[in-house]
């Protein structure tokens, strides 16, 4: 699994015109599921993401984990992560996972947030969704957990 993590002020998903999630300070995650992923990848990628140090300590150094700082987490679905785009000028999809199966992992991954951290706001699988957010730094990480 893939998530592209971003440190943030503030971000939230809309759908058409309905707020569906909003986090004030702390990670937004694109997450793209492959073909290969596993439930134990679902596990690994939330704990890459929980303690990875993006968040500054009293040093101003990167050395605090969204764990350490109890910020919130906007986990989004985003299947285009998953592409393949070594070649040509249009991405391939045979390297992304079927949708029944992604939204399987991605379900996994939001309700495994869900029991370990306290503030998890999420966009909807399957939906054509708007973000907004404001960067933090920049500060933006891809972040990668394999199968097995």
């Amino acid at each position: 699994m893939i998530a592209l993590i971003q440190r943030v002020n503030h971000a939230e998903v809309t759908v058409g015109d309905r707020l569906v999630g909003r986090i004030g300070h702390g990670l937004l995650a694109l997450v793209g599921v492959r073909a290969a992923d596993t439930p134990a990848s679902a596990s690994r990628l939330l704990e890459r993401v929980l303690a990875y140090r993006v968040f500054p300590d009293g040093e101003g150094r990167m050395n605090r984990s969204l764990a350490d700082t109890g910020g919130g987490l906007l986990l989004v679905p985003q299947f285009t992560l998953a592409a393949d785009t070594r070649k040509g000028n249009r991405a391939g999809f045979s390297t992304a996972a079927a949708p029944a199966d992604a939204q399987r992992l991605f379900d996994r991954l939001v309700s495994e947030a869900r029991a370990r951290h306290p503030h998890v706001a999420t966009g909807e699988f399957g939906a054509h969704m708007r973000v907004a957010l404001e960067n933090d730094g920049p500060v933006t990480f891809w972040l990668e957990a394999n199968a097995g």
